[in-house]
């Protein structure tokens, strides 16, 4: 048996969710001493009258002194008020989703039976008696809107902590580079503890109220419990594809008009586009990705905790290994909390050189420590010896078995973070050749990125491949959802990094905008381009971790709708599959074109005030910046709808007019096609954006030859960093979303599609 008692479990995994919480608080307060107003400071027992802290004594006091400071506050609360708007109006729209798509849920699994509310023999113990199917279906819809709240709650927080940080971020980097990192890096932090606990505590009290209606019926309480996965994805769908598109329509109309045709800094203040670009970064590339990785989580946790349930775990009531799932993720936490200490309290950066490494050993540290968690959780947790449900057969495990499970999914991630860090940072040979290509102009630019992305995919798809075989062999379906969660296990590590990227980006346009001294735009910059790769080190965790997780779900669907096996041969199966392969492709090209559209109307706008308001480019007249929000606001809320419709309605279709068999081929198809396409796009913008920053830098010779900006090989290079815009921030990012999407939504309704779907072939039998 094992060593952990349940009475303890049930204590060890609220705590470790409340330490998160207490963590991100504490995290909080510290960037919160951080001031962007005027008024009497003691210093050395003599009052003074200070803003934002004291600057170093070589600055220029007359551009970075209190003047400043108060300037940044300003575009503070402009950005902070743009995002909220944004996403208040975006959660109007999706608030109306939850109740439509809540209704579907209820209906379709309650029909199963005929709204029957009379006790019915268990699906896998068939000896037993569990709920009845109207329970079933209210506890799932009542589990997605958790879900869905979850996610929501999520993004939210993220984008007010990011807009909190942005200007304190650019304050002290008027001390140094090293405080300026540590306040966006405890910014990051923020939002991953509470990121990770919020989602780790309400599923744990989801789980357990739940409880008190099912009792010993776990099979249905863990079913139900999906629906948990299915609200934390579909939010995360319309987030990041509505952030993406508000983003990447401001930053490409600002981009094109100002720095290719008008040759004006990034984030100059005469730009019209600036502040909608600027608030983009925290609806997209926080709130987003915030609701994207929260999604992640829930499914494989769901995942797992499903194929637990119908195994030994929960035949024999084994509540410490039922809930090995939720003690991984806390152990995660715990291990979280030290490896952010090393960044923030440990070590010290001291100069630009050292920020890079200095977030590449938090990846290290964290896994590191995190085997050795494993480890623990994995010998305490877990009996010596029991079964796992392996397609109607009982496949017998071992303790160390799961630890390996865990551990090839943990070090998975770690190789695919690397790999995507090699082909996305300027410090590579990869970005600097496509840097080197701008010399011939922007074609050449595109070639060698498109080359790059797609050369990008291969060591990702070969660790993905290898996790998944190792872990299948040793724990069957069971295995792999917990190697999904492995690579998830240190989410409040990889959230504070990711975060960290536009919280620096955002202070970067902010210094900007507010006439900071060169010095100090220098530092942010330097912050931006670590937070670059950062970023796209986070995107490469998130489609990794997709990947498992949405094979873990089509496992559990597949065991849920009664398929013995899935045959490729079938032409059910195999029309399914062409389909799916299809369905990340025609997602794209409807992002891509709701971005290009929108940033065509921003280019357009942005060059009618440049040419009609007198004094714009000589910076004596206010652009405005209102129109340009507005674009991106009406964009994204009208275009989010077309996609999300698409991955939303594509399983209930095929699941209801063709049967569970070519659902289970879209699924297959949607998965494999899906994982390459989002590697490939979101390394193919990353490069360009890290070759187009190479040039504008000028660190080396090499990319001395290449600038300064403005030169020709500068625009090429920005004509490709836009270009892969919209690939990195919005269609790549998304794609994640869409298989795990379509394969959680599938199992959820498995039921009602192996009860009453295919009614096509029924049809024309």
């Amino acid at each position: 048996m094992a060593k952990l008692g349940d009475a303890l479990t049930e204590v060890l995994i609220p705590l470790a969710a409340v330490i998160g919480i207490g963590f991100a608080v504490l995290q909080w307060i510290l960037v919160s001493r951080i001031r962007l107003s005027s008024g009497p400071v003691e210093k050395n027992g003599r009052p003074e009258n200070l803003v934002g802290g004291e600057p170093e004594e070589d600055e220029e006091e007359g551009v970075d002194g209190p003047a400043s400071v108060i300037k940044c506050a300003e575009i503070q609360s402009a950005i902070s008020i743009g995002a909220t708007s944004f996403l208040i109006t975006e959660y109007k729209y999706l608030a109306v989703f939850m109740v439509i798509f809540g209704v579907i849920i209820f209906l379709f699994l309650g029909s199963v039976k005929g709204f029957s509310k009379d006790s019915q023999p268990c699906t896998y113990s068939k000896d037993r008696m569990c709920k009845p199917a109207v329970a079933n279906a209210a506890f799932s819809t009542l589990a997605f809107l958790l879900g869905s709240l979850t996610s929501v709650l999520s993004g939210f927080l993220g984008m007010k902590i990011a807009t909190y940080a942005n200007a304190r971020t650019t304050v002290e980097a008027r001390k140094g580079v090293g405080r300026a990192f540590i306040a966006a890096f405890r910014s990051g932090a923020v939002m991953g503890f509470l990121l990770a606990a919020n989602g780790l505590l309400v599923l744990y009290i989801s789980i357990n109220l739940f409880k008190i209606y099912y009792g010993d019926d776990w099979e249905g309480l863990y079913e139900s419990i999906t629906g948990y996965g299915l609200g934390g994805s579909s939010m995360a769908l319309f987030g990041r594809v509505g952030g993406g598109i508000y983003t990447k329509a401001a930053d490409v109309g600002a981009d094109l008009v100002g720095k290719v045709e008008r040759n004006i800094p990034e984030d100059d203040p005469r730009n019209p586009a600036v502040i909608a670009d600027n608030v983009g970064d925290n609806v997209g590339d926080i709130a987003g990705m915030g609701s994207d990785l929260f999604g992640s989580y829930a499914e494989s946790s769901c995942a797992a905790l499903f194929v637990g349930s119908i195994s030994s775990f929960g035949i024999d009531h084994n509540f410490s290994a039922m809930s090995y799932p939720l003690l991984i993720s806390s152990m995660g936490i715990i291990v979280c909390l030290f490896t952010t200490l090393v960044a923030t309290d440990f070590f010290e950066i001291k100069s630009v050189k050292q920020i890079e490494p200095s977030l590449k050993w938090q990846l290290v540290i964290s896994t590191v420590l995190m085997t050795g968690g494993i480890a623990i959780v994995s010998f305490v947790a877990l009996p010596s010896k029991f079964t796992l449900f392996n397609f109607g057969e009982d496949k017998t495990v071992k303790n160390w078995h799961l630890f390996f499970c865990v551990s090839v999914g943990l070090w998975a991630g770690l190789i695919i973070g690397y790999v995507t860090e090699y082909f996305t940072s300027n410090a590579y040979r990869p970005v600097q050749a496509v840097a080197d290509s701008c010399r011939t102009g922007a074609a050449t630019n595109v070639i060698f990125g498109l080359a790059l992305g797609y050369k990008s995919v291969i060591v990702p798809i070969f660790a993905i491949a290898i996790a998944i075989y190792v872990s299948f062999s040793l724990a069957s379906m069971y295995g792999i959802a917990v190697a999904a969660l492995g690579m998830l296990s240190t989410i409040a590590t990889g959230l504070s990094i990711d975060a960290y990227g536009p919280i620096s980006d955002n202070a970067g346009g902010i210094a900007e905008m507010a006439g900071m001294s060169r010095k100090i735009r220098e530092r942010t910059d330097a912050l931006d381009s670590a937070g670059n790769t950062t970023a796209a080190i986070g995107k490469g965790f998130a489609i990794g971790s997709a990947a498992l997780v949405s094979l873990a779900l089509f496992g559990a669907f597949v065991s849920r709708a009664g398929i013995d096996f899935v045959n490729v041969l079938s032409p059910k199966v195999f029309i399914g599959l062409m389909v799916g392969a299809m369905l990340p492709y025609w997602f794209s090209a409807m992002t891509m074109r709701s971005v290009g559209s929108a940033a065509l109307k921003m280019v357009e706008e942005v060059r009618r005030q440049f040419n009609t308001i007198p004094g714009l480019m000589e910076g004596t007249t206010k652009p405005d910046y209102a129109t340009c929000v507005k674009i991106s606001t009406d964009a994204s809320l009208r275009k989010m709808i077309p996609p999300g419709a698409l991955v939303m309605l594509t399983p209930l279709i095929a699941g209801t007019f063709f049967g569970v068999e070519t659902l289970a081929g879209v699924l297959a198809g949607a998965l494999v096609s899906g994982v390459q396409v989002a590697i490939s796009a979101s390394n193919t913008g990353g490069a360009w954006d890290n070759a187009k920053k190479y040039i504008e830098a000028g660190v080396s010779e090499h990319a001395k030859t290449l600038g300064p900006k403005g030169s020709d090989p500068h625009k090429a290079a920005v004509v490709g960093d836009t270009i892969g815009d919209p690939l990195k921030d919005t269609s790549g990012p998304s794609l994640n979303i869409l298989v795990k999407l379509m394969a959680v939504e599938s199992l959820v309704l498995a039921p009602f599609f192996a009860a009453h779907g295919g009614l096509l072939f029924k049809w024309f039998r």
